[in-house]
């Protein structure tokens, strides 16, 4: 398959800086970096316009990132809590999803989108994660999603207490439990 040529406008993770000349997939070209504006078609006509406004477009880069860097510093350790149902065994119905992550992190007051949230895999259980989140191409923050099923088991969570039921409610089924066992070993 024959690879598309391009010149990058802004630094492309696991593919190059600004104004590198890559080669790439077609598709990947097509979906992704021609329409997000990352990157245009290296012709002449436009390895000439990218020369030209290069100088403004590394300014511009520089006053994003730096912008980036600021809003970096201000909510550096920021960790959100997410409220889901789970089983006993701390599995979730269903799965903790970038778009929840953006939603929570807009509540605690990073305004996000969730294509900026780089989770590798969706969150299916109970407990304290971290993921990225890519704030500019070159400034990205580590955020701690603390998964719990009350904002009660979330506190213990973020103290590093390990989340189960409670005692007295266990003590309840064992005692039932092992009355049942003991009369159908008599039996």
């Amino acid at each position: 398959m024959a690879q598309v040529e391009l010149i990058l406008l802004q630094r492309v993770e696991h593919l190059g800086q600004m104004g590198e000349v890559v080669k790439v997939r077609p598709g990947y070209a097509r979906n992704f970096l021609l329409p997000q504006a990352k990157a245009v078609r290296a012709t002449k006509q436009n390895r000439e316009r990218f020369e030209r406004e290069r100088v403004q477009l590394e300014a511009q880069n520089l006053k994003r990132r730096a912008e980036a860097e600021r809003v970096a510093e201000r909510v550096q350790g920021l960790s959100v809590m997410l409220i889901r149902q789970a089983s006993e065994a701390g599995s979730l119905y269903g799965s903790v999803t970038a778009r929840d992550i953006a939603i929570a992190c807009a509540e605690a007051g990073l305004t996000i989108d969730r294509d900026q949230v780089k989770l590798d895999q969706p969150i299916k259980t109970l407990g304290l994660s971290k993921t990225r989140v890519a704030l500019h191409p070159e400034v990205i923050i580590s955020i701690t999603i603390i998964v719990a099923r009350t904002a009660e088991e979330a506190e213990k969570q973020s103290r590093g207490e390990a989340i189960t039921r409670d005692e007295d409610e266990d003590d309840g089924e064992q005692l039932i439990l092992g009355e049942f066992t003991a009369e159908d070993d008599d039996a």
